[in-house]
C-alpha cells in the first residue's frame, strides 16, 4: 500500500490553494517591550547588577523593539536598573535610530573617529556607575569586549541569566504568533507531500515551500529549508549535492518560516511509494522515541531528562547508545523563538528546570548510515498543566498526516 497523503498533485494546483492568513495574528505590542525591560530591571536588582549592554540583533529587539542588524560598528543600548535606557550609535546613524526606536530612550553618538567604546564607558559613570560589573549580552561580538576592556576598569560579565531568563518564558502573545506561524507550515508540509513525483529534484521542493510560505503571506518565504531523499536523509542538515527522488524512498523536509519576528521549525519524515520493514521499523522507533520525550517534559523536571528519555527507548531498541549510530547524533531538543535555536537546549548537562512558558523542539532523529535518516520534528510548549504540542506529531508511515485517520 502507498503512503495515504503523499504525491498526486502538481506545484501550480497546490499554489492555487492557498489562502493568506498572517493577518489573523497582532504582532508583539508596545506594552509587552516596555514589561520585558521592567521584568530584566527587576531582575537586575535581584542579581545587584547596575546595568546591561544590549547588542543589535535579537536581544535588543526582544527588550526595546528596535530592530538592528549587528555590523562591525557599535549599535546597542545600555539598560540600568531603574529602567532607563540609553542607545549608543554612530552620529549619522542618529536619525534612523530615532525613526527606529519603540521604546524611549537617550541616544548617544560617537563619529567615525571616536571611540565607541570610551563613550560607553562615560555613559555608565555619567549614570552613576564607577565600578562593578557589568552585564553583556551573551551575542556582543569580540571586538567590543576587548574594546571596552582597553578603556574601562568594569567586569564584563555574560548577560545570559537575564537575556535568557526572561527570552525562555514566552507570553500569550508570542505564543500565538508562534502557534500561527507553526500551522503555516505544517501546512507547507503537507502541500509539500502532494507535489512528489518521481524524478522531482530537492531544489524543485525547496523553491516550491519557499513560494507556499509567500503564499500564506510571509513576505520572507522560509526561513530555512532542508529536502532529502533516500541516504541523504542519514546526514542531519543534507549534502552538498541532493539527489533527485525515486520510488520508495524516504523523504525528509525540514522547514520553518518567520512570522512578526517568530519562527516555526517543523521536520516529517515518510516513504514515497512502499516502506519496507526497515524503514517501517525504524520510523515507528522514531515516534516511540519522541513520545518518550514528550512524556518526560514534566514540569519540574530538567532539559536533561527529556534527553535521557529519549535515550533510553533508542538504547531499548539497541540503537546507540550515547550519540553513537545508528542511533540518534544530536540533542533531542533546542529551544524556539525570535531564534531558530535558543534557550533551553534539550541536552544532556543541562539542568534547566522545565516551566510554564517554555517552548522548545522534540526531534530525536535515527540515522541509519549508509541507508537513511528518520526525524519526526515538532514543538512543545510547556503550560501549567504540563506540556502541549503546537502541532500533532505524524500518525503513521502508512498515513504521516493523519488523512485517512478517521475513514
Amino acid at each position: 500500500m502507498n503512503t495515504f497523503g503523499i504525491g498526486g498533485s502538481t506545484i501550480e494546483a497546490e499554489l492555487n490553494a492557498i489562502t493568506p492568513n498572517t493577518h489573523l495574528v497582532v504582532p508583539i505590542q508596545k506594552e509587552e517591550f516596555q514589561y520585558r525591560i521592567n521584568k530584566a530591571c527587576k531582575l537586575m536588582k535581584s542579581q545587584n547588577k547596575q546595568a546591561m549592554y544590549l547588542h543589535a540583533g535579537t536581544n535588543l529587539f526582544y527588550f526595546t523593539g528596535m530592530k538592528w542588524s549587528s555590523s562591525e560598528r557599535m549599535v546597542g543600548a545600555i539598560l540600568f536598573q531603574n529602567g532607563s535606557l540609553h542607545f549608543i550609535a554612530p552620529e549619522f546613524e542618529k536619525g534612523t535610530i530615532l525613526d527606529f526606536m519603540l521604546i524611549s530612550g537617550r541616544v548617544n553618538c560617537w563619529e567615525e573617529h571616536e571611540s565607541p567604546y570610551e563613550l560607553f564607558a562615560k555613559i555608565l559613570v555619567d549614570n552613576n556607575v564607577t565600578e562593578g560589573a557589568i552585564f553583556m549580552d551573551e551575542a556582543t561580538p569580540f571586538f567590543i569586549i576587548d574594546g571596552i576592556n582597553k578603556v574601562a576598569a568594569y567586569t564584563l560579565e555574560d548577560a545570559k541569566s537575564i537575556t535568557a531568563g526572561c527570552r525562555m518564558i514566552k507570553s500569550d502573545a508570542e505564543i500565538a504568533i508562534m502557534q500561527h506561524a507553526m500551522n503555516i507550515t505544517l501546512e507547507v508540509q503537507k502541500a509539500a507531500a502532494r507535489i512528489l513525483r518521481v524524478g522531482i529534484s530537492a531544489k524543485e521542493v525547496t523553491d516550491f515551500i519557499h513560494n507556499a510560505h509567500i503564499k500564506y503571506g510571509i513576505p520572507s518565504g522560509s526561513y530555512f529549508c532542508i529536502v532529502l531523499f533516500g541516504v541523504d536523509s542519514s546526514f542531519p542538515h543534507g549534502v552538498k549535492s541532493p539527489k533527485n527522488l525515486e520510488e520508495n524512498e524516504i523523504v525528509l523536509i525540514d522547514t520553518g518560516c518567520q512570522l512578526n519576528d517568530y519562527i516555526s521549525d517543523i521536520t516529517r519524515t515518510y516513504v514515497f511509494g512502499k516502506a519496507n520493514d526497515l524503514q517501517k521499523s525504524i520510523w515507528n522507533i522514531e515516534k516511540e522515541t519522541q513520545q518518550a520525550a514528550f512524556n518526560a517534559a514534566k514540569l519540574g523536571n530538567t532539559c536533561e531528562d527529556i534527553d535521557n528519555a529519549a535515550r533510553v527507548v533508542l538504547e531499548s531498541h539497541n540503537l546507540g547508545p550515547d550519540y553513537k549510530l545508528p542511533g540518534l547524533p544530536h540533542r533531542v531538543g533546542h529551544g524556539i523563538g525570535l531564534g531558530i535555536h535558543e534557550w533551553p537546549y534539550i541536552v544532556r548537562n543541562d539542568k534547566t528546570i522545565l516551566a510554564s512558558g517554555m517552548t522548545f523542539s522534540n526531534e530525536p532523529m535515527i540515522c541509519v548510515p549508509n541507508e537513511f535518516g528518520i526525524r519526526h520534528e515538532d514543538h512543545i510548549m510547556m503550560t501549567e498543566e504540563g506540556p502541549e504540542w503546537f502541532t500533532k506529531p505524524m500518525y503513521s508511515i502508512e498515513d504521516p498526516f493523519g488523512i485517512n485517520q478517521n475513514n
